[in-house]
């Protein structure tokens, strides 16, 4: 199935192309087909609802298709323990505060923003860990391409105290729990946690990039 996903994604973002720069109004009737059938077989391979999909995927003419931002915080206490919250929407599974990247935001603005409304902690960026294809690690298939941006953050100020609305539990989370911890796996994944880790004890090593 991941397969056809990819070529699902593919055939969507040659459709998108083709409605941005065709001359041809012929083409774009062609394309616009293809975008619908792309759309359709993402419905059916991930049971996303098309409503859902076809916002996300089929924008209009004129915008060329890119990747979406994931943007986490990584928040260290010591050298063993991270800070974790539950997705509501996930059923209560842990991963790290964190969304989708918004406009008018940079990318540390966003997940500054993010931790705050998730956790209740005021924090500020410190660097960039990590940026990531989610195609090359193993997330459970996902209709749309998305970048994963990883940025270290220290505590300034606040207390823990979970939204209420789309975060059950907020915690500090000791490493060796991560492999018996449910993890949202659509957002992080135990491998990438160990590998962020590395950086507690390697402060200065290389930003990872896909």
């Amino acid at each position: 199935m991941s397969q056809l996903l990819e070529i699902a994604k593919r055939l969507n973002a040659l459709a998108q192309a083709g409605l941005t720069y065709s001359p041809n109004p012929y083409d774009l009737e062609r394309f616009e087909e293809i975008r619908e059938i792309s759309v359709e077989l993402l419905h059916t391979l991930t049971d996303e609802p098309i409503e859902k999909i076809a916002p996300l995927f089929a924008s209009g003419a004129g915008e060329y298709p890119t990747p979406k931002v994931d943007i986490r915080a990584v928040i260290f206490r010591g050298e063993e323990e991270v800070l974790m919250v539950q997705e509501k929407i996930d059923s209560l599974r842990w991963t790290l505060p964190g969304g989708w990247a918004d406009v008018g935001y940079t990318p540390t603005e966003v997940a500054v923003k993010e931790t705050q409304e998730e956790t209740g902690l005021q924090v500020r960026p410190v660097r960039l860990l990590a940026v990531l294809d989610k195609r090359q690690h193993p997330h459970p298939p996902q209709p749309w391409y998305v970048y994963k941006f990883f940025i270290r953050c220290e505590t300034v100020g606040g207390e823990i105290t979970a939204d209420g609305h789309d975060i059950g539990q907020v915690r500090w989370v000791h490493r060796t729990e991560i492999p018996e911890l449910p993890l949202s796996e659509d957002r992080v994944t135990a491998s990438q946690l160990e590998m962020l880790f590395n950086f507690v004890t390697n402060p200065d090593a290389p930003v990872l990039c896909d």
